[in-house]
């Protein structure tokens, strides 16, 4: 898919409704604003344009048109110029429609590439233009915005350029009235639940959906893979003190200088004053002497008979780390919703902060399901080894979850009752298996008597689209894998950081994206998660096809990615990988 930018529209007030702010309206579970945005997740880079709203992520920018209400140009001209990359295509897309998706503005885009039209925009079931719902050459939007003597106020029709297609799509009806508003929360009935659903709207349901786990203050050095419940800042300023920033000679005045004898080391007694003209040794992180005006460092000097002399043509450089240059105290060390990582640990300790107060880490029970599936021992007629089971506290670890025990379950008309009973005192359970429609697929009917929230029924997604995410009365996460170990893993790897971002407030991960070289040779009518290896000129080259019974085809790979239904060669494409 051609890289593509995305304008949000989300100003004003919504006059026929009473001046309500309408991307804020919650339909079906979420607002009509978190829709919009969801629904161009795969862009590189997202503008906001309207109200500044505290709750979005920092990397969706937020501006505003002035002066603000002047109208959908003006906001189009203010999104356009906020925009920091320079994708050739630009998504324009109005904040008022509940049922938009991804799948909606990939066809756009699939539509404006094939065709090469300046713009494409979507037609609703009436046939009617939707003006806010398109996609733009970003040579022909800003081509045709200079074009207009002004933006205030102008009809969209005014924008429109002459080489522009209409094409009906899809979930595409906007909500302008109360009534309009009760009828999409009435359409959002028990047959839409059950259908599959994009993963980017997954994503974002489990994201804000699921319950936060409860924050506790922590040694951050024991719970790496939590998250910050709260800012963290600086107890200490760092340095506490000058340093040398080099190993050389701290100095005071302008050289030739006489070198006196002692020295200073990193952590020893701070040698004492300097006064102008004089210099002694230090190493790298000395305490430097009062008086000091700088650290010449070794390769800049020259030596002779106890007079130090700076090399000829050599920079003058400070070479000091001041007092407090990196942090004062109370500076901000990082935010609340940072994940607890080796180097959060590290910058905090830096600053004398050992402990803060998180939530998480994520701990899970891994339940692996199916009377066939057997861990140790010979292999009996009808049995298959658990390849799958042994790797998967590694898997989970990459994503900061803590697996605390893996027990089997065998099938039985009641088995995942009691397992259902006995979650509360882990925060998820990952199941493998048994959340298709055979026979001996249990899980579901079980989250069903458990009176169990669903979250996710299906994934629009092959493989993995048997999963199933719900959330118990206890709390407890209940992610269902596909017992296919390929489809488990790609399923996993692509819904895990959503889960912990849901359960402890972490704010998400940037996607990896760049070109799939051959997505055309691996592309289908469903988005597809397939293994690739990293291409000689940059990109990945996935594999066309693979055996999905058991990961022998992720050997010597270097991740996953999913790939958008139709997509051409060098689409881009969000990457997986997978850690070695």
């Amino acid at each position: 898919m051609t890289a593509a930018d995305a304008i949000v529209l989300a100003g004003g007030r919504a006059s026929r409704m009473g001046g309500v702010d309408k991307p804020a309206i919650v339909i079906g579970g979420r607002s009509m604003l978190e829709a919009a945005l969801a629904a161009v997740a795969c862009c590189a880079d997202t503008v906001v344009v309207g109200p500044h709203r505290p709750e979005l992520p920092p990397e969706i920018q937020q501006v505003r048109e002035v002066p603000p209400g002047s109208g959908p140009v003006s906001a189009i001209g203010a999104g356009l110029r906020a925009l920091g990359s320079a994708a050739p295509l630009v998504l324009v897309l109005a904040a008022d429609l509940p049922f938009v998706s991804g799948r909606t503005m990939s066809e756009l885009i699939r539509h404006c590439t094939e065709s090469g039209a300046d713009a494409v925009f979507a037609a609703d079931g009436a046939g009617r233009p939707q003006y806010l719902i398109g996609v733009w050459r970003r040579s022909a939007l800003v081509a045709a915005l200079e074009g207009l003597d002004s933006l205030i106020n102008q009809p969209m029709k005014a924008l429109v350029p002459a080489d522009s297609a209409i094409i009906a799509l899809s979930g595409v009806t906007d909500c302008d009235t109360e009534e309009q508003v009760r009828q999409a929360r009435a359409a959002v009935g028990t047959p839409r639940r059950h259908l599959p659903v994009d993963l980017d709207e997954a994503r974002n349901t489990v994201r804000g959906a699921l319950s936060r786990l409860i924050a506790y203050p922590a040694d951050l050095r024991s719970v790496s893979g939590a998250t910050l419940a709260g800012p963290l800042t600086a107890a200490a300023a760092l340095p506490r003190f000058d340093v040398s920033a080099m190993d050389g000679y701290a100095v005071a005045g302008n050289g030739p200088w006489r070198l006196r004898r002692d020295i200073g080391f990193a952590g020893g007694r701070r040698p004492v004053g300097l006064v102008s003209g004089e210099a002694v040794r230090v190493a790298t992180g000395a305490h430097v002497p009062d008086g000091t005006t700088g650290v010449l460092r070794d390769e800049f000097a020259h030596i002779t008979d106890d007079t130090l002399h700076r090399l000829p043509d050599t920079p003058l450089r400070d070479d000091i780390r001041h007092h407090g240059e990196d942090r004062e105290i109370g500076d901000l060390v990082a935010p609340e919703g940072t994940p607890v990582t080796a180097a959060l640990i590290s910058a905090a300790a830096s600053v004398e902060v050992t402990t803060a107060l998180v939530r998480g880490p994520v701990r899970a029970r891994i339940v692996m399901t199916g009377d066939e599936i057997r861990g140790e021992g010979p292999l009996q007629a009808g049995q298959t080894r658990d390849s799958l089971g042994p790797i998967l506290p590694d898997l989970l670890s990459w994503y900061g979850i803590r697996t605390t025990d893996r027990v089997h379950l065998r099938d039985t008309p009641h088995g995942f009752d009691e397992l259902l009973a006995d979650a509360p005192d882990r925060d998820l359970l990952v199941v493998v298996g048994a959340t298709g429609g055979g026979a001996a697929d249990q899980l579901r009917a079980a989250l069903t008597r458990a009176d169990a929230r669903i979250l996710v029924r299906r994934l629009r997604l092959r493989p993995g689209g048997s999963t199933v995410i719900a959330e118990l009365a206890s709390g407890t996460t209940v992610l269902g894998l596909p017992g296919n170990p390929f489809a488990a893993v790609a399923a996993l790897m692509t819904m895990a950081p959503a889960i912990v971002t849901g359960r402890t407030g972490a704010v998400p991960a940037r996607p990896l994206r760049g070109p799939l070289r051959n997505a055309a040779a691996v592309a289908g009518p469903m988005p597809r998660v397939v293994p690739v290896r990293v291409a000689d000129e940059g990109g990945w080259i996935g594999d066309p096809a693979t055996r999905t019974a058991h990961l022998g085809g992720l050997v010597d790979r270097d991740g996953l990615v999913v790939v958008g239904e139709h997509a051409v060669d060098d689409a881009i494409v969000e990457f997986l990988p997978l850690r070695r």
